[in-house]
């Protein structure tokens, strides 16, 4: 017998103002619907029980089922396309309605009740208060007086809390009733002394996890400053010239011609300068530290100079994971963890075992539009500080040439309903997360998923976007989990950026560049639910994402492998084999070394869909969306521009730490060395916008931790002075690591692992090189898919003349309109068998060809024996040259 506990669950969907929607397949067969009694109940207290005969102390509706409902197949809601269709009698009581406990209950002839459920809203709500989406949330200023507004369309009162100036938080506040206006907002305003004020929303509102109607204090989801740990929101504004530092005010961003001329930095704030001596220790750490003159600034300043554009930052708005105070924070023992074996235990024992944790990446949302308190100095965790040191961090890096990428967690959220760091739903409960078919948030993403598909979580995606465009003056983001966002979603905050100009709002937001993770997963996978902006599906937009295809071939298999020793082109599997069962026998690694050289000379074009060349695996030509990658298509860019390629990130092993469990065991230090630079250099001189990860260029390792997020200081050890390299810091912590302890402890436990100074120094400057290639032509960074299409050849693909683990890629401009006044053609040989190789190109016989400049005199001596004899190019073992036809 069902009780009123079931009620928990939420399988009907009231999706507009007269139609509600109950799941078919709750229903049982030998049921009709039609012939049963459905009815809606609705209580604002709460306490509704589907068994309670009359009187009822609640609203109760009867429903009639549409025997011809209209298709929800291409609306909203597709997901709901099957299901029964429910009329609601015209209303006009039903904003009141549904600001308490909703309800459905199906009743059988006999009056047995046969099903009830409680009832989603998000899709009415939306209906009922379009016009929100036009609102002016948060603390807003008009000629000096301030306004608060938050969108509670559920809830019975909504007060603000204040505490002025001078008020100690211990003290009651001040408590300021708010107006409820026709959108569902409520708002106070002010005066001029509520300027610096801390304060919270009081919203009374039904809570379906407590069952009843209770007061939550809630900070404001578009808080634009907060107290230590985040326990207040604060009245700030932002035009007060005391928060804006010189160097951000009066530096302008560098130019970027094009989204493809991109070559990304992905950095950490706290690992760049947390142990790095050159930096004060009471700005070690922080946003203040981009602004001392230290080895991080140096460091980035030198891949600035060479052809580096842009850092991207890990999530730097405020998170919910560490302990702000700094005086609260705990560290394990240094010096302790040092005097321990670099494959013990121990080291990963005392970083997790740490109260009060000072390191997270910050993939935890808590509010979207205030930096994060952690990652400022002490005296600035309070009041406008956040600001003013995170202004001074985008100001310090334009300063240095380079533009500023945030990493940002639309996706989903810390908390939920009634948790501590709950602020979307204990302000409008059940609105703002994605639900699943019986009503519980779903978590796909590990964490409470937003559904940014409802209006008003798109409109807070896309504010706090502008937000920190038009306040902090950032040049682009970086979208974690990007397919769980609708390609409208993206289209709209491209169109929100797009609105804003130099003139008005002090940036060109058509210049702001876009990119993001487009896996195709979970609960919306497929567009069950809506068009996703996931790989392939974002054609036209300039908005990219990144691309798995040539990573996995470069490095080899996949980010989840239960083996980590399956080998790729630059890895080994090109004639290093080490001995791994996973890479099969000697004909079954030569047909993947063929189909990883297909889908990297694809990516090497900017994976385009339509890019036709001779497949190496098969010797017959195929267009990029035929050239196969785990069951889909590794082709799906309809322009350069959509693509970011790169070979490692913050998630998974570091590109060393790859190469380390893939290469042989005795392979030597100078071969990973030059392993690391040739997988840098596919990424990097393909016609995508490139994304590097932060120490990638001087071999860093993270102690092949896979997933570092919560490893501390540790094992994210970052080193400007090139002199460690991380490697050999303990096992990796157990929860994402232990399953591959039995691959890791012997290497760990290697000296001859663990790169000294001088191999960190070499592979910095070649990697230097490799940004000075990009830069030096156009010919790399064709923006226009139609002359990648008729520049970029590889012309002994398939052919008599191709070799196992070479790669040959010519950008002849001499087709079409020329972009390039020094070079006519560039031949770039990959050569990833560890030995020299002398590789025919007939196309180039009889052009005059000599070896970069760049490499001619760079730093690597090796490739400097790179020779071009008439079309036969002899390029050293695991090395990538460059040749060049001057004009």
């Amino acid at each position: 017998m069902l009780t009123a506990t079931d009620l928990g669950l939420a399988r009907a969907h009231w999706v507009a103002p007269r139609t509600i929607v109950w799941p078919r397949e709750a229903i049982p067969s030998d049921v009709d619907p039609a012939a049963l009694d459905w009815t809606l109940h609705c209580s604002q207290a709460g306490g509704i029980d589907p068994e309670r005969r009359e009187p009822l102390p609640w609203t109760t509706i009867p429903l009639r089922l549409d025997p011809t409902p209209p298709s929800l197949a291409g609306g909203h809601v597709p997901h709901l396309a099957e299901d029964i269709v429910l009329t609601v009698p015209a209303r006009d009581d039903i904003e009141a309605l549904i600001r308490g406990q909703v309800a459905v209950t199906a009743r059988l002839p006999n009056g047995r009740v046969l099903d009830a459920s409680g009832v989603q809203l998000a899709h009415l709500l939306d209906s009922l208060y379009a016009d929100a989406s036009r609102a002016t949330l948060g603390v807003s200023w008009n000629h000096g007086v301030p306004t608060l507004r938050v969108w509670a369309p559920t809830a019975h009162q909504v007060h603000l809390l204040l505490w002025e100036s001078g008020r100690s938080l211990q003290d009651a506040p001040e408590r300021v009733s708010m107006t409820r206006a026709f959108d569902g907002t409520w708002a106070a305003t002010g005066d001029g002394s509520w300027k610096g004020a801390r304060y919270l929303y009081a919203v009374t509102v039904y809570a379906p996890s407590y069952g009843r109607v209770v007061e939550n204090r809630v900070t404001d989801p578009y808080s634009i400053g907060l107290t230590l740990n985040s326990t207040h929101s604060l009245v700030l504004d932002l035009a007060d010239p005391d928060l804006a530092p010189d160097v951000w005010r009066d530096t302008p961003a560098p130019p970027l011609a094009h989204p493809v001329d991109q070559v990304v930095y992905e950095l950490h704030v706290r690992d760049f300068s947390r142990a790095d001596k050159t930096v004060p220790d009471a700005v070690r750490g922080t946003f203040a530290a981009f602004a001392c003159d230290s080895d991080g600034t140096r460091h980035l300043r030198r891949l600035a100079e060479a052809g580096l554009t842009s850092v991207q930052l890990l999530p730097i708005f405020d998170y919910s994971s560490v302990e702000e105070d700094p005086c609260r924070q705990a560290a394990p023992d240094w010096e302790a963890l040092k005097a321990e074996a670099p494959d013990s235990h121990a080291q990963q024992r005392a970083v997790l075992g740490t109260p009060r944790p000072a390191y997270n990446w910050g993939y935890d949302p808590w509010h979207h539009q205030v930096p994060e308190g952690s990652l400022c100095t002490e005296g600035a965790i309070n009041g406008g500080g956040r600001v003013r040191e995170a202004r001074l961090m985008v100001g310090s890096l334009h300063a240095l040439g380079l533009l500023v990428v945030l990493d940002q967690v639309y996706n989903h959220t810390d908390g939920e309903g009634q948790d501590g760091t709950s602020v979307l739903d204990r302000i409008v409960p059940g609105y703002y997360h994605r639900r699943d078919d019986v009503g519980a948030v779903a978590r796909s993403t590990c964490c409470p998923n937003v559904a940014t598909e409802h209006a008003m979580a798109e409109k807070l995606m896309v504010d706090s976007v502008v937000h920190w465009v038009r306040h902090y003056r950032v040049d682009g983001f970086r979208f974690d989990l990007m397919g769980h966002h609708t390609r409208a979603n993206m289209l709209a905050v491209r169109a929100a950026l797009d609105m804003l100009t130099p003139e008005r709002d002090g940036v060109d937001g058509r210049a702001v560049t876009l990119y993001g993770e487009g896996w195709d997963f979970g609960e919306v996978a497929g567009n069950a639910r809506f068009v996703q902006a996931t790989q392939g599906q974002l054609g036209g937009t300039q908005i990219a994402t990144f691309s798995d295809r040539l990573r996995d071939a470069v490095r080899g298999g996949g980010p989840f492998d239960e083996d980590p020793r399956r080998q790729g082109f630059a890895t080994g599997l090109a004639g290093a084999p080490n001995g791994s069962p996973a890479n099969g026998v000697p004909a079954l690694q030569r047909e993947r070394l063929l189909g990883y050289t297909d889908i990297i000379q694809l990516g090497l074009a900017g994976n385009l869909r339509d890019y036709t060349f001779t497949s190496a695996l098969t010797r017959r030509p195929i267009r990029g969306d035929e050239v196969p990658f785990k069951g889909v298509s590794a082709g799906y860019a309809d322009a350069p521009d959509e693509v970011i390629t790169y070979v490692d990130a913050h998630d998974n092993e570091t590109l060393f730490d790859a190469l380390t469990l893939k290469l042989p065991l005795d392979a030597p230090m100078a071969d990973r060395v030059r392993a690391n630079a040739l997988a840098l250099a596919v990424a990097t001189l393909g016609q995508s916008p490139v994304m590097w990860h932060a120490g990638t260029d001087f071999l860093r390792s993270k102690s092949l931790d896979r997933n570092s997020y919560s490893s501390g200081d540790w094992f994210n050890y970052l080193d400007f002075t090139l002199t460690d390299n991380g490697f050999g810091a303990g096992l990796p912590p157990a929860a994402d690591n232990a399953d591959k302890w039995v691959y890791m402890k012997p290497l760990l436990a290697d000296p001859a692992l663990k790169p000294g100074p001088e191999d960190m120094r070499l592979s910095h400057a070649i990697c230097l090189d490799l940004l000075r290639l990009r830069a030096s032509s156009r010919l790399f960074r064709l923006a226009d898919p139609g002359q990648v299409r008729a520049k970029v050849t590889f012309p002994v693909s398939g052919s008599w003349a191709q070799q196992d683990g070479v790669v040959v890629m010519v950008l002849d401009d001499r087709v079409g309109v020329p972009v390039d006044d020094r070079f006519a053609t560039l031949a770039v040989v990959f050569n990833a068998n560890p030995w020299p190789v002398r590789q025919l190109v007939p196309p180039v016989v009889g052009r005059p060809c000599a070896l970069h400049p760049v490499q001619a005199d760079g730093a690597d001596p090796v490739v400097r024996e790179a020779r071009c004899d008439d079309g036969l190019f002899s390029v050293p073992g695991l090395t990538t040259a460059v040749f060049v036809e001057a004009r």
